[in-house]
Protein backbone atom coordinates (compact mmCIF):
# COMPACT_ATOMS: atom_id res chain seq x y z
CA UNK A 1 0.00 0.00 0.00
CA UNK A 2 1.27 3.46 -0.92
CA UNK A 3 2.55 5.72 1.83
CA UNK A 4 1.27 9.23 1.08
CA UNK A 5 2.23 11.97 3.51
CA UNK A 6 0.26 15.20 3.12
CA UNK A 7 1.46 18.41 4.76
CA UNK A 8 -0.81 21.47 4.70
CA UNK A 9 0.99 24.76 5.30
CA UNK A 10 -1.43 27.34 3.96
CA UNK A 11 -3.08 28.17 0.69
CA UNK A 12 -6.72 28.00 1.82
CA UNK A 13 -7.17 24.32 0.98
CA UNK A 14 -10.60 22.78 1.63
CA UNK A 15 -10.96 20.42 4.62
CA UNK A 16 -11.21 17.33 2.39
CA UNK A 17 -7.93 18.11 0.58
CA UNK A 18 -5.77 15.72 2.62
CA UNK A 19 -8.01 12.67 2.07
CA UNK A 20 -8.50 13.56 -1.59
CA UNK A 21 -4.73 13.83 -2.20
CA UNK A 22 -4.10 10.50 -0.46
CA UNK A 23 -6.76 8.73 -2.55
CA UNK A 24 -5.72 10.26 -5.87
CA UNK A 25 -1.97 9.82 -5.34
CA UNK A 26 -2.52 6.17 -4.35
CA UNK A 27 -4.55 5.55 -7.51
CA UNK A 28 -1.87 7.19 -9.68
CA UNK A 29 0.90 5.17 -8.03
CA UNK A 30 -1.09 1.96 -8.51
CA UNK A 31 -1.58 2.80 -12.21
CA UNK A 32 2.16 3.43 -12.56
CA UNK A 33 3.01 0.06 -11.04
CA UNK A 34 4.34 1.63 -7.85
CA UNK A 35 1.68 0.60 -5.31
CA UNK A 36 4.11 0.52 -2.37
CA UNK A 37 5.90 3.78 -3.10
CA UNK A 38 6.20 6.71 -0.72
CA UNK A 39 5.35 10.27 -1.75
CA UNK A 40 5.17 13.46 0.27
CA UNK A 41 2.73 16.16 -0.88
CA UNK A 42 2.96 19.74 0.36
CA UNK A 43 -0.21 21.81 0.03
CA UNK A 44 0.93 25.38 0.45
CA UNK A 45 0.44 28.88 -0.88
CA UNK A 46 1.65 30.83 -3.88
CA UNK A 47 4.43 32.61 -1.95
CA UNK A 48 6.03 29.32 -0.87
CA UNK A 49 5.71 27.82 -4.35
CA UNK A 50 7.24 30.94 -5.88
CA UNK A 51 10.30 30.52 -3.62
CA UNK A 52 10.64 26.85 -4.55
CA UNK A 53 10.15 27.60 -8.25
CA UNK A 54 12.84 30.32 -8.11
CA UNK A 55 15.28 28.15 -6.17
CA UNK A 56 14.93 24.92 -8.15
CA UNK A 57 13.78 26.05 -11.61
CA UNK A 58 15.07 29.65 -11.80
CA UNK A 59 11.49 30.84 -12.43
CA UNK A 60 10.57 33.57 -9.96
CA UNK A 61 6.79 33.13 -10.12
CA UNK A 62 4.19 30.83 -8.61
CA UNK A 63 3.07 27.72 -10.46
CA UNK A 64 0.37 25.14 -9.79
CA UNK A 65 2.46 22.02 -9.04
CA UNK A 66 6.14 21.19 -8.67
CA UNK A 67 7.56 17.69 -8.58
CA UNK A 68 10.86 16.69 -7.00
CA UNK A 69 11.87 13.12 -7.86
CA UNK A 70 13.95 11.37 -5.21
CA UNK A 71 17.14 9.55 -6.10
CA UNK A 72 16.68 5.83 -6.60
CA UNK A 73 17.97 3.60 -3.82
CA UNK A 74 18.64 0.09 -5.15
CA UNK A 75 16.83 -2.64 -3.25
CA UNK A 76 14.44 -0.29 -1.44
CA UNK A 77 11.20 -2.32 -1.17
CA UNK A 78 9.07 0.82 -0.72
CA UNK A 79 10.84 3.49 -2.74
CA UNK A 80 10.58 7.15 -1.89
CA UNK A 81 9.54 8.44 -5.32
CA UNK A 82 9.77 12.08 -4.34
CA UNK A 83 7.81 15.11 -3.31
CA UNK A 84 5.07 17.27 -4.78
CA UNK A 85 4.23 20.85 -3.85
CA UNK A 86 0.99 22.57 -4.87
CA UNK A 87 -0.03 26.23 -4.59
CA UNK A 88 -3.52 26.85 -3.23
CA UNK A 89 -4.26 30.24 -4.73
CA UNK A 90 -3.00 29.27 -8.19
CA UNK A 91 -4.93 25.98 -8.17
CA UNK A 92 -8.15 27.73 -7.06
CA UNK A 93 -7.76 30.48 -9.68
CA UNK A 94 -7.10 27.97 -12.47
CA UNK A 95 -10.12 25.89 -11.44
CA UNK A 96 -12.37 28.98 -11.54
CA UNK A 97 -10.96 30.15 -14.89
CA UNK A 98 -11.39 26.68 -16.42
CA UNK A 99 -14.89 26.14 -15.00
CA UNK A 100 -13.80 23.14 -12.91
CA UNK A 101 -14.26 22.28 -9.28
CA UNK A 102 -11.21 22.71 -7.06
CA UNK A 103 -11.29 19.02 -6.02
CA UNK A 104 -11.27 17.90 -9.67
CA UNK A 105 -8.48 20.30 -10.61
CA UNK A 106 -6.46 19.32 -7.54
CA UNK A 107 -6.95 15.65 -8.46
CA UNK A 108 -5.65 16.31 -11.97
CA UNK A 109 -2.59 18.16 -10.68
CA UNK A 110 -1.78 15.41 -8.17
CA UNK A 111 -2.01 12.77 -10.92
CA UNK A 112 0.15 14.97 -13.16
CA UNK A 113 2.77 15.39 -10.43
CA UNK A 114 2.82 11.69 -9.54
CA UNK A 115 3.33 10.80 -13.20
CA UNK A 116 6.36 13.11 -13.25
CA UNK A 117 7.71 11.25 -10.19
CA UNK A 118 7.16 8.00 -12.08
CA UNK A 119 9.26 9.23 -14.99
CA UNK A 120 6.67 10.69 -17.36
CA UNK A 121 7.29 14.06 -19.00
CA UNK A 122 5.83 16.35 -21.64
CA UNK A 123 8.85 17.90 -23.32
CA UNK A 124 7.80 16.66 -26.77
CA UNK A 125 4.35 16.46 -28.36
CA UNK A 126 4.54 12.65 -28.28
CA UNK A 127 5.44 12.61 -24.56
CA UNK A 128 2.69 15.13 -23.81
CA UNK A 129 0.09 13.04 -25.62
CA UNK A 130 1.16 9.87 -23.80
CA UNK A 131 1.13 11.62 -20.41
CA UNK A 132 -2.23 13.30 -21.01
CA UNK A 133 -3.80 10.01 -22.14
CA UNK A 134 -2.54 8.31 -18.97
CA UNK A 135 -3.85 11.20 -16.84
CA UNK A 136 -7.29 10.86 -18.45
CA UNK A 137 -7.27 7.10 -17.85
CA UNK A 138 -6.36 7.44 -14.16
CA UNK A 139 -8.82 10.29 -13.55
CA UNK A 140 -11.64 8.37 -15.25
CA UNK A 141 -11.19 5.53 -12.73
CA UNK A 142 -11.79 8.15 -10.03
CA UNK A 143 -14.92 9.49 -11.73
CA UNK A 144 -13.25 12.71 -12.83
CA UNK A 145 -13.92 14.19 -16.27
CA UNK A 146 -11.25 14.73 -18.91
CA UNK A 147 -9.26 17.77 -17.70
CA UNK A 148 -8.23 18.60 -21.26
CA UNK A 149 -11.77 18.73 -22.65
CA UNK A 150 -12.99 22.19 -23.54
CA UNK A 151 -15.04 23.61 -20.72
CA UNK A 152 -16.98 26.81 -20.43
CA UNK A 153 -15.14 29.39 -18.33
CA UNK A 154 -16.72 30.44 -15.05
CA UNK A 155 -19.34 33.09 -15.60
CA UNK A 156 -20.87 31.43 -18.65
CA UNK A 157 -20.98 32.42 -22.28
CA UNK A 158 -21.97 35.88 -23.39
Amino acid sequence: MADIEVIIEGGGWPPEAERLVERVASAALEACGEPDARVCVLLTDDAAIQKLNAQFRAKDKPTNVLSFPAPEIPGDPAPQLGDLALAGETCAREAREEGKTLPDHLSHLVVHGVLHLCGYDHETAEEAEEMEDFEREILSTLGIADPYAESEPAGGAS
